[in-house]
C-alpha cells in the first residue's frame, strides 16, 4: 500500500476537523524528529495513524482491545485512551506494519508510559502541540518543545491531568507514572 492509499484510508475513518488535526501531527511530528534526530518516516507513518480508531464505535474499541488481550485497567479507566491501543491492534494487520517502535507510539499516544521512547516523546508530544490546537497551555507546551522534548510532555501531563482533577475524572495511573518517569529522566540529565 502507497502513502496515497494510506492516507486515504485513514481519512475515511474521521470527520474533516479531525483529518485537519491529524495532518497537523503529522507536520509536528516531522518538525519534532528533524530536531531531535528520530527516524522522520516513522514519525510520520506513527502520526498518520495516531487516531485511526478514535471514531469507532466504543464497543468496537472495546472488541478489538479485549480480543488482543488488551484489558485490565485500561478498560476501567476512561474510553478517551482507548483508541491508541485499539489502533496500534489493528493497524499492523490493516496496514501490513510491524515496526514494533511505530505500533507503541501509536498504542501510547494517549497516555504515554514508562520508558518512553524518542518515537513515543514525539508522537505524544505532537498530538498535544498541533498547529490547531487550543487549549490554556499549549503555548506553553509549544515553547517548551523548542528545547525538550521530556519538559513539554511534562507540561502537557500537567495539563491533563489538572483538567482531569478540575472536573472530577478518573486519572489513568500510567499517563500519571509516565509523568514521573520523564521527572526522573530529566533530574539524570
Amino acid at each position: 500500500m502507497n502513502r496515497e492509499q494510506m492516507m486515504e484510508m485513514v481519512q475515511q475513518q474521521m470527520p474533516a476537523k479531525r483529518w485537519t488535526h491529524t495532518l497537523g501531527v503529522m507536520s509536528s511530528a516531522v518538525q519534532l524528529a528533524k530536531q531531535y534526530g528520530a527516524d522522520v518516516e516513522k514519525a510520520e507513518l506513527a502520526a498518520l495513524l495516531h487516531d485511526y480508531c478514535k471514531y469507532w464505535p466504543i464497543d468496537r474499541q472495546s472488541q478489538v482491545l479485549i480480543e488482543h488481550g488488551v484489558e485490565g485497567d485500561l478498560l476501567q479507566n476512561d474510553k478517551q485512551l482507548w483508541h491508541g491501543p485499539a489502533a496500534a491492534c489493528v493497524i499492523s494487520k490493516e496496514f501490513a506494519i510491524e515496526d514494533d517502535e511505530v505500533l507503541d507510539a501509536i498504542r501510547f499516544h494517549t497516555s504515554g508510559r514508562v520508558n518512553m521512547t524518542l518515537l513515543d516523546k514525539i508522537v505524544c508530544l505532537a498530538d498535544y502541540i498541533e498547529p490547531g490546537r487550543d487549549f490554556p497551555e499549549v503555548d506553553k507546551i509549544r515553547k517548551k518543545a523548542e528545547n525538550s522534548l521530556e519538559k513539554a510532555l511534562i507540561a502537557g501531563f500537567d495539563s491533563t491531568l489538572l483538567f482531569l482533577i478540575s472536573k472530577r475524572l478518573k486519572v489513568y495511573p500510567l499517563t500519571l507514572l509516565a509523568r514521573n518517569a520523564l521527572i526522573e529522566e530529566i533530574s539524570k540529565i
